[in-house]
């Protein structure tokens, strides 16, 4: 597959991590994504996809794209046999400035990009990526896609330096810390979080944590699960396999296993890392 991102300019680069363009023959014909304290809009220009949003929902299939806001469960996304998208990797915070709706009605149930942007913009966008001259040309007519619809937000600067307290304590802080530090109730903080990034300032802490625990894992070296979860914090070893399975819908051990497959089956491919075969 190829793989081409870049981060955005300013000020975009204060709600974005990544712009990304994505070609080709995906490694396996679904793949799960677990839960990580980050949102995801697709702008599709291939065949459509397919996403469930975790056991005991719906497959839903999407044709021009779709918006994630920062999820509490994993997703599993089914792709053609080649597929051509760009998106963007959004920090927590990022989707708000362009949604129409608070972000807490996106929670786990990805909409289309239609539903966000209306369907002309969505089917005049398309056009214009379709037609670039290549991936830096798509990810420039994205980049100034957004710029074009960036927005004022009110409570914005609340959530945003909030959650990068959680982030650079690794999800390590409570809430109540929190509400002292910003001087606000902790029912006005959970407020704006649910509104801006669709879950509570708790829930983005646990992502942050758990997204930092796993991204230390070295799938080809013997793992000390015990020792792991003391060192992120967690009570103990059960309550770091409940939020394994909380997060990928995986024990432990299972998510090992796939992550050892990827490696076998596809070494050195530009999704491994995160992304895990679903079957």
């Amino acid at each position: 597959m190829e793989y081409v991102s870049r981060v955005p300019r300013p000020p975009l680069d204060g709600l974005i991590d990544d712009l990304y363009y994505l070609e080709g023959t995906p490694p396996y014909a679904r793949l799960t994504l677990p839960a990580s304290p980050a949102a995801l809009l697709i702008v599709n220009l291939g065949a459509p996809f397919r996403i469930r949003a975790g056991t005991g929902t719906e497959t839903a299939e999407y044709a021009d794209g779709c918006a994630i806001t920062t999820p509490t469960r994993a997703f599993t996304f089914g792709y053609p046999p080649e597929t051509r998208s760009v998106g963007v990797h959004f920090k927590p915070w990022g989707p708000a400035l362009f949604l129409p709706m608070p972000a807490a009605e996106l929670c786990d149930r990805p909409v289309t990009v239609e539903q966000v942007w209306g369907r002309p913009a969505v089917a005049e966008l398309r056009d214009r990526l379709a037609t670039a001259g290549g991936p830096h040309e798509m990810l420039t007519l994205l980049e100034q896609e957004l710029m074009r619809r960036l927005r004022e937000t009110p409570g914005l600067g609340l959530v945003r330096d909030t959650s990068r307290v959680i982030a650079a304590t690794g999800g390590a802080v409570t809430i109540g810390d929190l509400s002292v530090t910003t001087g606000v109730s902790s029912t006005h903080l959970t407020q704006r979080f649910k509104e801006l990034i669709g879950v509570t300032p708790k829930r983005l802490a646990r992502s942050y944590r758990f997204a930092a625990t796993v991204l230390t894992i070295n799938p080809a070296a013997p793992i000390d699960w015990a020792g792991l979860a003391g060192d992120a914090g967690y009570f103990d070893q059960a309550h770091f396999g409940h939020e394994f399975r909380e997060f990928t819908g995986l024990t432990p051990t299972r998510y090992l296993e796939v992550r050892r497959q990827f490696q076998r089956d596809h070494p050195g491919h530009v999704l491994d890392g995160w992304p895990l075969p679903a079957d």
